[in-house]
């Protein structure tokens, strides 16, 4: 399977090791010392790789010995800089007089082991290079692209396509139907297809606002939680008693409540996936009793399986199948985003080549914009052309889409890395601005090779790549809260697929995905029989990043602890290097 990811995110990682082994600190500790060859040696070394990158990163696309071929270089070069983090500690260790035969005798072993690892991280190094002719890399020079000059806009584009406001009026005509006290509507549409959107539309159209007093948005996800889904609701309808932790107490409250409303109510379960019977028929309890109580429940879910779709639908309604956009309304909504200034008219040449680019989203709504975003800045008729016969377009993975794809391909190095860094967050989980710029900050991905690195210039570096992502659609402002963001599904999945095994998430009982690559990992609702699991996966691992992360509504006051507490004893026992980062609430 080709990946997009190992030549563009070490692109971005060389630069932070080149200006670490250039340092006085280092230059210093090891004047004099016969480590000073071998770290010499371990720049030109990665100066030579570094000219590959460019080169590899396009031909991996086609070619997977090109792919594992990167992945073993991307591993070599964290070896590379987690022993630069050692050797750093040890500069500064040094500038303690040692006073004793005992400190200078570990002194001078420690040295030993540290150039037996360099030289083993070299030997590596170099191997890979011997096979650049085998694969036929060579050095080619790097183009930074443009980023669009576009503001965010909100994504109401579907409300103008034909075949969407026909699925609008349809649902909305459902919705106010008062022939039954409870209809369950599913949306059933492939990912990327526009069924969150056309589910907002309905959500956000003035006749419905009017109609139903109280509108839960929830969502859902892989993970059908029933008592969670449950206090949701309640937190919505009636914030002062969804303080109950047991389901039987949530849903004779949320029966209760149903009694005092005075207009219908309206839920929406957003990307559910769950078809368990049991699960769906135990949630349903309290709704099905609604006709005695007098109340009005309309629930609309989304799903990407006909299965959830058949099992959700409840009452005298039908299916809501989305089909693919037509290559017309795909090009409309590419053209649009494209051309947000200009006319499109006034570039014929582009127009063309933009027909044949929409054509190739495949009838995904999803895709058009995030590729008209990508084309916004751009009015060069040979970039056009190229992006319309990419070799991406004919990659075959059903989970990632190409148009995605081919836009994670054209960001910046160091965009793609933030980028990839955010396959730690579950899909659905809100973030804000300033947390994940920070995150990326403590990774130490805007230290640059010139100037003072001072906190507010890499502030600045990282809202500026925050606000690319969101420019290219790679983040979205949450509905639920303005303030925070979320990413799509698709472009979660396209996260966690360019991080590859680097990122991990701990999610149930999934440990055995914590490997010797990992270098980070993210958890939440974690149980201690989990984190035993964990700790074992994680023997022989050295982590970079280890961090939990609660919903919106739990998350706690942000924290950064150079110690752990007594909570946290079960962490002791991991052989690796943590960082232990609790988010901020906003």
């Amino acid at each position: 399977m080709a990946e997009l990811v190992g030549g563009a995110i070490l692109s971005a990682f060389l630069p932070v090791l080149f200006e670490r082994l250039a340092s006085p600190e280092f230059r210093k500790f090891f004047d004099g010392q016969i480590l000073q060859g071998e770290l010499k040696k371990l720049k030109i070394t990665l100066n030579s790789v570094n000219g590959l990158l460019t080169d590899a990163e396009e031909k991996q696309i086609t070619k997977p010995d090109v792919k594992i071929w990167l992945d073993h270089l991307r591993e070599a070069i964290y070896e590379a800089d987690d022993l630069l983090d050692e050797i750093e500690y040890k500069a500064l260790k040094s500038k303690l007089k040692a006073t004793s035969w005992m400190e200078k005798a570990t002194g001078f072993i420690s040295k030993y082991k540290i150039r037996q690892r360099l030289e083993a991280i070299l030997n590596t190094l170099q191997l890979l290079l011997d096979q650049k002719d085998t694969l036929g890399l060579a050095e080619k020079l790097s183009l930074p692209p443009k980023t669009p000059t576009t503001s965010l806009r909100d994504d109401d584009d579907d409300s103008e396509i034909d075949t969407r406001v026909k699925d609008k009026e349809a649902i909305i005509e459902s919705l106010l139907s008062d022939s039954d006290s409870l209809v369950v509507m599913p949306i059933w549409g492939m990912g990327g297809i526009g069924k969150t959107t056309l589910a907002q539309l309905v959500y956000n159209d003035t006749r419905i606002e009017a109609q139903f007093q109280h509108r839960p948005w929830i969502f859902v996800s892989e993970v059908f939680d029933v008592t969670r889904v449950t206090k949701d609701i309640l937190r919505v309808v009636n914030p002062e008693s969804s303080n109950y932790d047991r389901l039987d107490l949530l849903q004779r409250q949320l029966l209760k409540e149903f009694s005092s409303l005075e207009r219908k109510l309206l839920i929406v379960l957003d990307d559910f996936w769950s078809d368990n019977t049991r699960d769906w028929y135990t949630f349903l309890k309290p709704f099905l009793e609604v006709e005695a109580r007098k109340a009005m429940i309309k629930i609309v879910v989304t799903t990407r399986h006909e299965s959830v779709a058949s099992l959700t639908l409840t009452g005298p309604v039908e299916v809501r199948h989305l089909n693919e956009l037509t290559d017309r309304e795909c090009w409309y909504l590419l053209e649009k985003h494209a051309f947000v200034k200009d006319d499109s008219n006034a570039y014929p040449q582009l127009k063309a080549h933009g027909e044949k680019i929409a054509k190739n989203c495949r009838g995904l709504p999803l895709a058009a914009k995030t590729i008209g975003r990508l084309l916004s800045a751009e009015r060069d008729v040979q970039k056009w052309k190229e992006i319309s016969s990419s070799d991406i377009w004919d990659l075959k993975n059903e989970d990632i889409n190409s148009a995605l794809r081919l836009s994670y391909h054209y960001l910046s190095s160091l965009s793609k890395r933030c980028f990839a860094y955010c396959a730690l967050f579950p899909k659905g989980y809100e973030f804000g601005k300033e947390e994940v710029v920070l995150l990326w900050m403590a990774e130490g991905f805007f230290v640059q090779a010139q100037g003072n690195n001072s906190k507010k210039e890499m502030e600045e570096i990282g809202n500026g790549h925050f606000n690319d992502l969101v420019t290219r659609s790679f983040f979205q402002r949450s509905k639920g809260s303005k303030s925070h963001f979320v990413m799509h599904d698709l472009f979660n999945d396209l996260a966690k697929f360019v991080s590859g095994e680097f990122c991990s998430r701990l999610e149930g009982n999934n440990s055995s995905n914590i490997v010797k690559r990992t270098r980070h990992v993210s958890y939440a609702d974690v149980d201690l029989d989990s984190l035993q699991k964990f700790s074992g996966a994680c023997k022989d691992n050295v982590l970079r990043t280890f961090i939990s992360l609660e919903p919106l509504e739990r998350r706690s006051t942000f924290k950064r602890r150079s110690t752990l507490k007594t909570d946290d004893v079960m962490l002791l026992k991991f052989n690796c290097k943590i960082q232990q980062i609790y988010l901020k609430k906003y």
